[in-house]
């Protein structure tokens, strides 16, 4: 499944769900993708650096006998990945998830502060795909275990330290929102918020009207392999043409559609550096904005501690004129007051 140009699940027609994982390396998107899939199918483990290095697509067969398919990806809008490397794995997501995305699954850790980062990137998402994918997005926090630990819920957490950016991120995706403990051994746990957040992707299905995400790239994706795949099978068929015809036209079909690749992931790198760049002079604005606010209060202390300074020493000499007063007036001496 990883990513290949085109496969026979472009003809799946089974009711197929399909959800992304998203978010900061390190928050734990590979092992929801398995707590979600309730097997070990993507790799996961401890580590700052992210061992996601491509999408992945894992698939899982639901009770209902729905179809729901699971992409990994390796934290797309990370400021720190090239956009070059973003833009063919953003190409590489939307070609696996073929018809659309039900739902945008936006993973963040309870164990870290929601950072300006992460706010950014979520703005990425929404610059880069539309303010409309807010309807298909459903934060995961992960790191339950740590909560349970302390005997505290989510909404505690979020009660306790949430950010003014995260309850607006919270807000505009409808307060779907679940959070998952992905090293629970409780098989009654882990059915319990598989289920939570099944009925969100529900609900987002229903608020869409059954409609998954889709937007220009994923019908240029599409369309060039449903191509690609009727001259295929066109060929195939035909008597007409012998093997080695066969063989040179599927490679000529296959050439032309890796061109047709080529040239929407440079579309989508081109829209990307575009967004990052405005992301960033956002983010520098902000920056120059709070380092001068912090100058400004930085000399307004100054300026109050040079008057506290003034103050005291105002006082200290009073207070030694008084004493010099007292000792006169105890020393018999003339005061005139």
């Amino acid at each position: 499944m990883g990513g290949s140009a085109i496969d026979d699940d472009w003809e799946f027609e089974s009711p197929v769900r399909t959800v992304v994982l998203v978010g900061r390396t390190g928050n734990g998107k590979s092992a929801t993708g398995n707590s979600i899939l309730r097997r070990k199918a993507f790799k996961s483990m401890s580590s700052s650096a992210g061992v996601t290095s491509t999408c992945e697509l894992q698939r899982t067969v639901l009770e209902d006998g729905m179809i729901l398919n699971v992409i990994d990806t390796p934290g797309l809008f990370d400021f720190s990945a090239e956009p070059e490397i973003i833009g063919r794995e953003i190409v590489k997501c939307i070609n696996m998830a073929k018809d659309g995305i039900h739902a945008v699954l936006v993973v963040l850790s309870v164990r870290s502060r929601f950072s300006r980062e992460e706010e950014a990137a979520v703005e990425s998402l929404w610059k880069f795909f539309g303010s409309e994918i807010s309807d298909y997005m459903i934060v995961v926090f992960t790191g339950g275990d740590d909560l349970e630990e302390n005997d505290e819920t989510l909404d505690d957490y979020l009660g306790r330290d949430c950010p003014e950016p995260l309850k607006e991120i919270l807000k505009m995706c409808g307060n779907r929102y679940v959070l998952f403990d992905n090293k629970t051994k409780d098989e009654f746990k882990k059915a319990e918020q598989l289920e939570e957040l099944l009925s969100f992707v529900n609900a987002a299905i229903d608020k869409n009207g059954g409609k998954p995400y889709t937007d220009e790239l994923f019908f240029k994706l599409k369309e060039g392999a449903l191509k690609l795949q009727d001259q295929t099978a066109e060929v195939n068929s035909s008597e007409r043409y012998s093997k080695q015809e066969i063989s040179e036209l599927t490679e000529q079909f296959n050439k032309s559609y890796d061109e047709h690749l080529k040239r929407i992931t440079e579309m989508v790198e081109s829209k990307l550096r575009e967004t990052t760049h405005r992301l960033e002079q956002q983010l520098a604005e902000e920056q120059a904005a709070r380092l001068k606010a912090e100058a400004m209060a930085q000399a307004a202390q100054m300026k109050s501690d040079d008057e506290m300074r003034q103050l005291r020493e105002r006082l200290e000499r009073a207070q030694r004129e008084t004493e010099e007063l007292r000792k006169q007036a105890a020393s018999g001496g003339c005061v005139i007051l």
